[in-house]
């Protein structure tokens, strides 16, 4: 009993520290996962207006459950204050078992996040996951007299308080010079536009289409092998998904450059022979005191060496009255959706360094200066 307690106790404390690292390189994308879970419950009717808050404090929330699962990883392979730490243990993987088994058996949310998007699972194997800890934490709240400290004195205590300011300090690291790992399709490296196109072998969605018309002020439903006569008049036309496809959506889905005018530039902008940069900028509600003084560097640097820079932003007016009327830098503001640019800059704002539809380097603002060299 006591070698089946242990080996539990150092598998359980080995997965928690190593989901709260995975997501701890990125924290964001746990606060942009957490964000969606918000936007459903709301939506359901569930407690709206706490939802609502706590969309706003999902970054901070994230923070707090990822440094958690470190500590609490730690603490159990030191031994440290095992009866609280098996509490906060079985109430965090009841938690996390109830957001997996959410995503499993609502399709609200394609997948929980659980590490990160290094690591994609599937929702049932999350919610297996998750299970099969829940199973190993109660062993250990049975078999807990065999969990031990690593030693008497306050060794143990130091090790999680280290392990916390660690992961602390990783966190607010990569929230400042994006993740240490990039995990996403933008990475350093990948071609965008090809990333754009259905990946092979793909199976796309079968569909039911019903068609409802009218007369005398009776509704009836047709299928397309079996449409009435002229005397009825179309209503309108319903979409059934009868059979999902596989491997049918590309990585990159919702990307593209829009004009002020309403023209898409995404294979012009894409496609341009030499280097050009993108700057990624999600909104001015930061402000840009942080990073206004660099950019405006680089911004000079690039016109003295003529090499095209576009501002790619979901907030076109602000930016571009910021950029272009109340500063005269004369660069290109384009629009794409808010969900691209979360993905593609995880830092607000983040610069590309691009050649062709390729990623050749990535910068946040607080490395702008590096940008150049």
């Amino acid at each position: 009993m006591k070698l089946f307690v242990n080996i539990a106790r150092f598998l359980v404390g080995g997965l928690f520290i190593f989901s709260g690292l995975v997501k701890a390189i990125d924290p964001l994308g746990l606060g942009y996962k957490m964000q969606e879970f918000f936007e459903a419950w709301a939506a359901s009717g569930f407690i709206p207006s706490v939802m609502n808050s706590m969309h706003g404090q999902a970054l901070q929330f994230s923070m707090f459950m990822i440094a958690l699962e470190v500590v609490l990883g730690v603490a159990l392979l030191v031994g440290w204050r095992k009866n609280l730490v098996f509490t906060l243990l079985l109430l965090l993987t009841l938690f996390f078992t109830f957001l997996t088994g959410y995503v499993l058996f609502s399709g609200k949310i394609r997948a929980c996040g659980c590490f990160g998007d290094c690591i994609p699972l599937t929702p049932m194997q999350t919610f297996t996951k998750d299970l099969i800890l829940l199973a190993l934490i109660a062993c250990l709240f049975i078999g807990k007299k065999y969990i031990l400290p690593i030693t008497k004195n306050s060794f143990p205590g130091l090790v999680v308080f280290l392990s916390l300011l660690g992961v602390t300090f990783l966190q607010f690291y990569v929230l400042k010079h994006l993740p240490l790992k990039d995990c996403l399709p933008y990475k350093k490296g990948n071609n965008i536009l090809e990333l754009r196109k259905m990946p092979a072998g793909a199976i796309p969605d079968e569909y039911e289409y019903v068609f409802v018309y009218q007369k005398g002020g009776e509704k009836k439903d047709f299928t397309t092998e079996n449409l009435p006569d002229s005397t009825w008049t179309f209503f309108e036309r319903k979409q059934k998904l009868l059979k999902a496809g596989v491997n049918n959506v590309p990585a990159i889905n919702d990307f593209s450059l829009v004009d002020s005018s309403g023209a898409n530039l995404t294979e012009e902008i894409l496609t341009q022979p030499g280097g050009y940069y993108l700057f990624f900028l999600q909104n001015m509600q930061e402000g840009n005191a942080r990073w206004s003084t660099e950019f405006s560097a680089l911004a000079q640097k690039l016109q003295q060496q003529k090499i095209p820079i576009y501002i790619i932003t979901s907030d076109s007016e602000t930016v571009n009255t910021f950029f272009n009327k109340t500063n005269n830098y004369n660069i290109p503001v384009l629009t794409s959706d808010a969900t691209a640019i979360k993905t593609a800059a995880r830092a607000n704002p983040t610069l590309f360094k691009m050649k062709g539809p390729v990623v050749q380097d990535k910068f946040s603002w607080a490395d702008l200066d590096q940008a150049l060299k």
